[in-house]
C-alpha cells in the first residue's frame, strides 16, 4: 500500500480553526497526546521548555480522553489549565482519539506502517510523544516515560 503523506492530514485547533500541517513542512513536529489530569502532566513545562529552545520544533499536544478519563475538559477548559499550570503556547489540537474504532486520521497516520511507510505502533497511555522530520516523515516514538527534553529525542533536533 502507498504510504500516505502526514501533510494531507486535517485536524483543528482547540479553537476549532483549521491546522495545515503542511506549513509546517521544513521543521520537525512532536505530536503528543496530552491530558490534564495525568501523572505526567507536568511534562507540559518541559514540553513548553523544548519548543522554546528548538525554533526548528513544532511541538503539537493532542487532548484525549482515552486513558484513565484524564482528560475530561471542553476546549475552553483544556485551554485555560494549560495557560495558567504551565504557560503553554505551543499549538494545542481538539479532543480525539488516538485508538480504537473512532481513532482519528492523525493517529492512523503516526501509528500504521501502511501510512507512514515506517513502523506500526500502538499508544499506551497519555504523554506518548511521536517525531516527525522536515519532510513529514515518521522518525520515532517515545512512550509516556520519556522525558521531552530527552537525548532520545533532543539528538534528532540538533542539526
Amino acid at each position: 500500500m502507498m504510504n500516505s503523506s502526514l501533510y494531507d492530514v486535517s485536524i483543528n485547533a482547540l479553537t476549532g480553526n483549521p491546522i495545515q500541517l503542511s506549513s509546517f513542512e521544513g521543521k520537525y513536529i512532536l505530536f503528543v497526546n496530552v491530558a490534564s489530569e495525568c501523572g505526567f502532566t507536568p511534562q507540559y513545562k518541559d514540553l513548553q521548555h523544548l519548543s522554546d529552545t528548538y525554533p526548528n520544533l513544532v511541538v503539537i499536544g493532542v487532548p484525549c480522553n482515552q486513558f484513565g478519563k484524564q482528560e475530561p475538559g471542553n476546549a475552553n477548559e483544556i485551554q485555560r489549565f494549560c495557560e495558567r499550570n504551565y504557560g503553554v503556547d505551543f499549538l494545542i489540537t481538539e479532543k480525539i482519539e488516538v485508538k480504537g474504532s473512532n481513532q482519528h486520521p492523525l493517529y492512523q497516520w503516526l501509528t500504521k506502517k501502511s501510512k507512514n511507510g515506517k513502523k506500526s505502533s500502538s499508544v499506551k497511555w497519555n504523554f506518548q510523544k511521536y517525531l516527525v522530520d522536515t519532510e513529514g516523515k515518521l522518525i520515532d516514538y517515545y512512550y509516556s516515560i520519556t522525558k521531552p527534553m530527552s537525548s532520545k529525542i533532543t539528538k534528532h533536533l540538533k542539526g
